[in-house]
């Protein structure tokens, strides 16, 4: 088994003996049965145990707390849900703005959650920066997203528009065009949060039983190697594992996302290139980027993988020489100066994406089943509102979270969209990759011919169509 420390980063850098929790070794009886001991499994225990402090509930982990993506991502805490322009797309202006700042005050709620439960996690909330830094039509697509977010109601106190030299105040790039600013982000040391969120369930009365995977279930019973579990509630929260648990990879697939960190960078270096507010950054190109600064000085820097066919994990996370080489590359044309550093830690994993990229918070009063997931690579601080409303359900409650466009209350599993079956699935996706490299390497190519940088984007806008 890979040495937990070398999971990521953020894993290594944890002060504290990762030692796994006891397994489970009898029956149970409870309220509420987790699996998964992740964000979306830990939110979900904490808001349950802090409103219904009677109820018994307990969390099954196949592993450690932190071992799936919520120890491996990039650290964003974004008060954003996937393809919530679609989710909102039919709400009045009105409940459109109310659900807006549901989702803007995401980060704003963990924060409040860190400071009473004393979680350090290295939390700043210094917003985000959607950069068209290396190549002029990531400033039209930029520019044009932005006026579809004001045509939705948006303000400038949402989102605003940095000009190449209002952007070198907070950070410089080598050849900046400018950039969308939001202040609804925050930056944060992911396996800290995931990690002190486990102990503080644990306060609360929750139990954690780690190394116990669940080798088969159903509504009302979940099985693990060494015991049984019959439970009222089921909260099956596993995303980018989710095919471990028939039939939710039907729903949802696993995606890699793929990361590297540099040695901890010197204050002259940093004083070249800013970010020195905890800013969240990425730059616009279809390969789904990622970055930010540690509060050790490194800069993490992120991409999209790829998806395996028939959906099965990744998991060996060691890095090819390609992964890394890109991910060097693509940070590279931002920062110059960093071409040549050196590259300490390089590692992935498995995220959850749900058909029509569309997340979901699920409840089945009849099966006593509730699930959130299809985050997509976002969630960090979806995950929160996940919980938030898994709990809201399971207490039945009536209220701002139980009544967004992302809830199916008393829907069967059924209800969730499917994906097409294999090879379907593999072709399509790869497909719609390939015209995304395509269109980077056109369009990063200041020799290549207008009429092949316009064929290059109009077959990645075609091929993006698919994924709605």
């Amino acid at each position: 088994m890979q040495p937990l420390r070398t999971l990521s980063l953020w894993m290594d850098q944890l002060d504290e003996p990762l030692c796994a929790r006891p397994a489970l070794r009898e029956d149970l009886e409870l309220d509420v049965c987790i699996i998964g001991a992740g964000y979306t499994g830990l939110w979900t225990a904490y808001y349950l145990k802090r409103q219904a402090p009677h109820l018994n509930i307990a969390v099954i982990e196949a592993n450690i707390a932190g071992f799936g993506a919520s120890g491996r991502n990039g650290g964003w805490l974004m008060g954003n849900l996937l393809g919530e322009d679609r989710l909102l797309a039919t709400l009045s202006p009105q409940q459109r703005r109310a659900s807006v700042d549901l989702l803007h005050g995401i980060p704003d709620e963990v924060h409040a959650v860190l400071q009473r439960e004393g979680i350090d996690c290295d939390y700043r909330k210094g917003g985000v920066l959607y950069c068209a830094a290396r190549y002029p039509e990531q400033e039209r697509s930029l520019r044009a997203y932005l006026d579809e977010l004001y045509r939705q109601g948006m303000t400038e106190d949402d989102y605003r528009w940095l000009r190449p030299e209002q952007l070198d105040g907070q950070l410089r790039l080598s050849n900046a065009y400018g950039a969308i600013y939001s202040p609804h982000t925050a930056t944060i040391q992911p396996a800290k949060l995931v990690r002190g969120l486990a102990r503080a369930v644990e306060a609360l009365g929750v139990t954690i039983y780690e190394n116990t995977p669940a080798i088969d279930w159903q509504p009302g019973e979940v099985r693990s190697p060494l015991a049984r579990i019959r439970c009222q509630w089921m909260v099956p929260a596993v995303e980018g594992y989710a095919a471990s648990l028939p039939p939710l990879g039907k729903h949802q697939l696993p995606v890699q996302s793929l990361l590297v960190a540099t040695e901890p960078l010197p204050e002259s270096t940093w004083e070249q290139i800013g970010l020195g507010q905890g800013q969240a950054f990425s730059e616009s190109s279809r390969q789904v980027t990622y970055g930010q600064r540690t509060a050790d000085n490194r800069l993490v820097f992120g991409a999209r993988g790829g998806y395996r066919f028939g959906g099965r994990l990744r998991e060996d996370f060691t890095l090819s020489e390609a992964e890394v080489g890109l991910r060097r590359y693509l940070f590279s044309e931002l920062f110059p100066q960093l071409r040549h550093v050196r590259i300490t830690h390089s590692w992935g994993g498995n995220l959850g994406m749900a058909r029509r990229f569309r997340p979901h918070m699920l409840c089945d009063r009849q099966r006593g089943i509730a699930l959130s997931g299809g985050y997509g690579g976002e969630g960090v601080g979806a995950t929160n509102l996940g919980g938030r409303t898994l709990a809201a359900l399971i207490l039945n409650q009536h209220n701002q979270l139980t009544a967004q466009p992302w809830v199916l209350d008393n829907r069967p599993l059924s209800s969730l969209a499917s994906w097409p079956p294999e090879p379907c699935r593999w072709l399509g996706y790869n497909a719609i990759i390939q015209s995304f490299v395509h269109e980077d390497r056109t369009l990063a190519n200041p020799a290549s011919a207008p009429w092949r940088r316009r064929l290059a984007s109009s077959l990645a806008d075609f091929m993006e169509g698919f994924m709605h």
